[in-house]
């Protein structure tokens, strides 16, 4: 029997999180290559730490003669990315960070599984199950804790950057941990804020002066009650902040980037994946079929996996859980998914436009819960497929 009335927590890390500064650098290393050819392989990893990045992975180009060419950007992609995050301390400044590029040609052997031929349709990159989730708890159809932790942080990096708080640094996390009524989130149990600051001389009761204003702004109102406890910057001072405080390491913070632990996760990371590899691609297409059968009114609750072998390019089970919540029933929206996308590799790429260089913004504060951009950033987060499915079932 399913719970109505509990507390879920969530979190949430900034873009100058150290994980998410490399995950930062391998999606701009991803729109680099895909701005100049949109069919490359990318897969790219950052590592970062004291005054250093390590970048490898793979590329694969139509011509490969012209990674040269573009090796010798990737060490301005990076600081450039370090730099708009708004790091400049000592030991982790954009302009004197020793950056190491161990970027290679793509192997062959994995290739000759994921190419098409006149054959063969192209195969999926690689093994896996990937899932989608969606919630009407929310007007972005996602989980509350993961989406007004994201909010918090989103927004407390807008007033560091443009200027109305100098005082807060790059790196911050948020936690929140949400009470809910008859399955429905009313208040904010407990929240938890550490953020970096510049200013050695500030309390923990001076950050939460700046802070709770933008807080208080987020929230819903009425979450925020006499019994929340707060917990801002806990252990005291945070002046020492990115990867001169913490090694940071491309796809760590899988879970930050889907549902906050309220939805299963297939384990594959996303950043610095171009869209051939279903970690990220075919993720992407269950958040949306997930986003559009709450849409549609069919459940209030999806969750939706997706499975794939390498080489293989139609996926090898569509799996669809409402939780009890569906209008009908979970089979008859499995054959109303396969009906409506086509979900190969390519027909996935092609349906949400996904060989565009839309992936840098993905890095920070969510791949979900987003608004779609007109360029075709974040085309997952659409909710066009409301009738196609209806009328399918």
């Amino acid at each position: 029997m399913s719970r109505n009335n509990y507390t879920f927590t969530s979190e949430s890390v900034s873009e100058g999180h150290p994980d998410k500064v490399c995950d930062r650098i391998s999606d701009a290393i991803l729109d680099a290559l895909l701005a100049e050819e949109p069919e490359a392989r990318v897969a790219a990893e950052t590592f970062a730490t004291t005054n250093r990045v390590v970048i490898g992975g793979e590329i694969g180009l139509s011509d490969q003669n012209k990674l040269s060419d573009y090796m010798g950007r990737i060490d301005q992609i990076a600081r450039d990315c370090i730099r708009d995050i708004g790091y400049e301390q000592d030991k982790f400044h954009y302009a004197t960070c020793d950056i190491t590029n161990l970027l290679h040609e793509q192997s062959a052997h994995i290739a000759q599984g994921v190419d098409a031929s006149a054959d063969k349709e192209e195969g999926a990159g690689d093994q896996g199950i990937m899932f989608g989730f969606a919630t009407n708890e929310t007007p972005a159809f996602m989980p509350a804790p993961i989406q007004y932790a994201h909010a918090i942080l989103r927004r407390l990096a807008e007033v560091r950057k443009d200027g109305t708080e100098p005082a807060l640094g790059p790196d911050a996390k948020s936690q929140l941990s949400l009470m809910y009524e008859d399955g429905r989130p009313v208040s904010v149990r407990s929240l938890v804020l550490s953020t970096q600051h510049l200013d050695e001389d500030l309390s923990s009761d001076d950050i939460r002066a700046i802070v709770e204003p933008y807080i208080t702004e987020i929230l819903p109102d009425g979450w925020l009650t006499a019994q929340t406890e707060w917990h801002v910057n806990p252990t005291g001072k945070f002046v020492i902040g990115g990867p001169d405080g913490d090694a940071g390491l491309t796809g760590r913070k899988i879970i930050v980037d889907t549902y906050g632990g309220a939805a299963p996760h297939g384990g594959g990371a996303f950043s610095g994946k171009d869209p051939t590899k279903v970690d990220r691609s075919a993720a992407y297409a269950a958040r949306y079929l997930a986003k559009n059968i709450v849409a549609a009114g069919l459940a209030d609750r999806a969750t939706l996996q997706l499975s794939y072998a390498i080489g293989v390019s139609r996926p090898l089970s569509i799996y669809v859980d409402t939780h009890g919540t569906g209008q009908v029933e979970n089979a008859a929206i499995e054959n109303a998914v396969a009906q409506v996308m086509d979900l190969t590799p390519r027909g996935i790429r092609e349906h949400l436009q996904l060989n565009k260089p839309i992936y840098q913004r993905t890095a920070a504060y969510g791949h979900f819960g987003r608004e779609p951009d007109a360029d075709g950033g974040f085309s997952w987060e659409k909710t066009d497929l409301v009738d196609a499915l209806k009328a399918a079932l």
